[in-house]
């Protein structure tokens, strides 16, 4: 097995991306003690009577960064060459792995162990193990991937 990086993936705009999202995570951490963890975040805003408007803004945020992006420059060409009825069981493994877990990979891995938190440490090699055995398994032993 051979990792290819393409290396005309990184460029400035990635990291500017990157320093609007230590940004935002500071301001929202230091400005009112809150982290910017996606799930907890969307799950927030399904429990209507809990809805604070910086949750609205930052999820608005989301959906709004591609299409302001999409003015510069065009997005990347996606392929997705897997079957739907794996995509499905996928995004429903990482919505339960991320409610047993607390939280996702941008709650832990990014805000959490920056704040040297053990339970993020533990959670973000935990993923990012998992994940490494589950591709291995998926390319090399059923050869779904």
């Amino acid at each position: 097995m051979s990792i290819q990086i393409d290396w005309q993936a990184f460029t400035p705009i990635s990291l500017v991306g990157g320093l609007m999202l230590g940004v935002a995570t500071v301001v929202l951490l230091l400005g009112i003690g809150r982290i910017a963890g996606i799930s907890g975040i969307f799950s927030s805003l399904l429990k209507p009577k809990r809805v604070e408007m910086w949750q609205v803004l930052f999820i608005l945020g989301l959906v709004i960064s591609p299409v302001l992006y999409r003015l510069a420059r065009p997005l990347p060409n996606v392929e997705i060459s897997t079957s739907l009825p794996l995509l499905i069981a996928a995004g429903l493994l990482v919505g339960f792995g991320t409610r047993l877990g607390s939280g996702c990979t941008s709650g832990h891995g990014i805000c959490g162990n920056a704040r040297l938190s053990p339970r993020s440490l533990a959670a973000t090699v935990t993923v990012m193990l998992l994940g490494i055995v589950t591709v291995y398994i998926g390319r090399h032993v059923l050869g779904l991937l």
